[in-house]
């Protein structure tokens, strides 16, 4: 659980407008990064610069890889999945010569592996989640030492159907975090 918030000091990160519309949620200040890593590095930067945040929230859809998991959840420990450089002696997700690999939370929740690529199949590092976009955002509020909060909605299960899936449930998630997310005002 987080502290109460002020939309005015809080920025929400969300990859499209289709999986949390302005208008659910109007009070507060939401930044649309669009899809993968690079959007989501470039539009931090942009939205810090815009409206100079003490708190970032990532919401967005994903993929579980944990066939325990449903719902809303809270996410903790950010990798990158897509970082390869094995051939090197570097282990899966790790990137080379640089001191942050794994960001680890100060709170309970799930761990997710963000890569540029959607997800429909078993993976070579091991994560409860995968998504597109939260490992830059977690990385950006750690270097610049802000508060920063994810959530994620199940959208699907990273498998074979995941896109229709994921089409499905889109709306599902926005409503579950909106009703979350206000308790907190």
């Amino acid at each position: 659980m987080i502290e109460p918030l002020d939309p005015k000091n809080t920025v929400l990160l969300v990859a499209l407008e289709k999986e949390l519309p302005k208008q659910l949620i109007p009070t507060w200040n939401i930044y649309y990064t669009g899809v993968g890593k690079v959007n989501a590095a470039l539009s931090v930067v942009a939205a810090f610069n815009l409206y100079k945040p003490n708190v970032i929230i990532n919401y967005g859809t994903v993929g579980s890889l944990n066939p325990k998991l449903s719902g809303l959840i809270k996410v903790n420990k950010f990798f990158q999945r897509d970082m390869d450089v094995r051939p090197l002696g570097f282990k899966m997700g790790e990137t080379p010569y640089d001191e942050i690999n794994t960001i680890t939370l100060d709170y309970e929740g799930y761990s997710c592996g963000t890569g540029d690529n959607f997800v429909t199949g078993k993976q070579k590092l091991e994560t409860d989640i995968v998504d597109m976009e939260s490992y830059p955002i977690a990385k950006f509020c750690l270097l610049n030492n802000l508060s920063f909060f994810c959530y994620k909605y199940i959208s699907d299960n990273a498998n074979k159907d995941a896109a229709n899936d994921w089409e499905l449930n889109i709306q599902k998630g926005a409503d579950l975090f909106v009703k979350y997310i206000d308790n907190f005002m």
